[in-house]
């Protein structure tokens, strides 16, 4: 047998050419998986404007942002179209069919006319009354297809789970209905005539700030937010009538609930609490932290036969946390905080960042476990989802504080951890993708 010696030249190009190219595709992972982001942005006030009432300078119009996710995420990009919306509620003002083909928008307040001196207070915003269509069959071209009037001051939208029956519910001060949720049937791309059923479990003057559908069956979580509760509702139809039944017991949950969100299986629902209120200063200027409880769907039976639903566990969060997030696997819970990053400038009480808490939840019991929270550089981060991978996270970020910035951003994080110590965490990564200012509602197509 003949050795082959190498010539000491060619091992050290050898080297430098792996070490080259290590160097040139060196990078944390970043495989942010779905089909695409959509949000809204409200670009009609100053994220400030909470708090002195004063929106400021426009910037822009109102738009939903859809962001293709193919390639690296360096090279995502938001394209957007006109839809009226507004960041005064829940961030569940947008919603998305199964199929992905189209997302619904509902206006709270209209948008400030282009031009209008007199539209400078929070006060002077006028309720709004539409629910928008928009066909995303092409995400790099939104367009919008249709808009339907309906109820004063709607502040979220969900679809049901085969897309064919959209909720919305209404701030108590604006309906001018006996009900404060519509049922808008939809079909090949159209929203119907929307009924609007009695919700027996919400007394009058309550706010039902949140309905959620069931994953897989016609059945609603109501967030009553005035009392503190959270109540199922069956849907049973009757031709183009819908009668909502109760389904099992009210569950009392904790101060200022805002959004419900279930668990793949259907078994669990989670429930974001604020801590808000007229006992606390400026309603939410100095709220304490707030947490996210899970409630157990049908834990066992009450005497007269229906199912009976069972609180099952909590989590303290950070201060104001407005955006919940549940990852894909049913593994991480992450809540967005809005901190009190909305002050103004010089409110001595500003916190010049905003965070994100980590929490982990078994799938099977229910049972949460605060992880930790994450202070960033960023204002109102409203929303936030998980890929499909449920690996990575974005977060959006309404504004910045540094004003020479125009418009928000959409954050890319991802969970970690040490290899030798397999606590999970949550790390900001360097991409960012910029959006109109006021970014408030997100959704995930996966």
């Amino acid at each position: 047998m003949v050795a082959l010696t190498l010539a000491p030249g060619w091992a050290i190009a050898q080297s430098v050419k792996a070490t080259s190219q290590r160097s040139r595709d060196r990078a944390a992972p970043l495989d942010f998986q779905g089909r695409y982001l959509v949000s809204i942005s409200d670009a009609d006030m100053l994220a400030s404007a909470y708090v002195d009432g004063r929106l400021g300078a426009r910037e822009g119009q109102d738009t939903i942002n859809v962001i293709p996710l193919t390639g690296h995420a360096r090279d995502f990009r938001a394209y957007t179209t006109a839809a009226s919306n507004s960041v005064a509620g829940p961030p569940t003002a947008v919603a998305m069919t199964p199929d992905g083909q189209y997302a619904l928008v509902v206006e709270t307040f209209r948008p400030r006319p282009a031009g209008d001196e007199q539209t400078q207070t929070f006060a002077d915003l006028i309720h709004g009354d539409r629910i928008t269509v928009i066909d995303l069959s092409d995400p790099t071209r939104p367009r919008q297809v249709q808009e339907l009037a309906i109820a004063e001051r709607p502040t979220s939208v969900s679809i049901n789970h085969d897309g064919s029956l959209v909720s919305v519910t209404f701030h108590p001060d604006g309906a001018g209905t006996e009900t404060p949720l519509a049922l808008i049937p939809f079909e090949n791309g159209r929203l119907r005539q929307p009924a609007y059923p009695i919700v027996a479990r919400i007394p009058p003057g309550d706010e039902l700030v949140h309905a959620e559908w069931h994953p897989t069956q016609d059945v609603l979580a109501l967030v009553n937010n005035t009392a503190a509760e959270v109540s199922f509702v069956q849907l049973s139809r009757q031709g183009a009538n819908f009668e909502l039944q109760p389904s099992g017991n009210v569950v009392q949950v904790e101060k200022f609930p805002f959004i419900a969100r279930f668990t793949a299986d259907g078994r669990h629902v989670l429930v974001n609490n604020l801590f808000w209120g007229a006992d606390v200063e400026g309603t939410w200027s100095e709220a304490p932290r707030g947490s996210v409880v899970s409630i157990r769907l049908a834990a066992g039976t009450q005497a007269d036969g229906s199912p009976r639903h069972a609180l099952v566990s909590r989590a303290m969060t950070g201060v104001s946390p407005e955006g919940l997030a549940l990852s894909p696997d049913n593994q991480y819970v992450v809540t967005s905080n809005l901190e009190r990053s909305y002050l103004p400038y010089d409110d001595e009480r500003i916190t010049w960042f905003s965070s994100v808490s980590l929490i982990t939840l078994n799938p099977q019991t229910g049972q949460l476990n605060h992880v930790a929270d994450y202070p960033f550089d960023g204002i109102l981060p409203e929303a936030a989802a998980f890929d499909a991978s449920s690996q990575y996270l974005a977060v959006t970020n309404y504004d910045h504080f540094d004003d020479r910035i125009q418009g928000g951003a959409i954050d890319f994080w991802r969970i970690a951890s040490d290899p030798l110590n397999p606590q999970p965490m949550l790390v900001k990564t360097r991409y960012s993708i910029p959006v109109t200012r006021g970014i408030h509602s997100m959704v995930l197509v996966p």
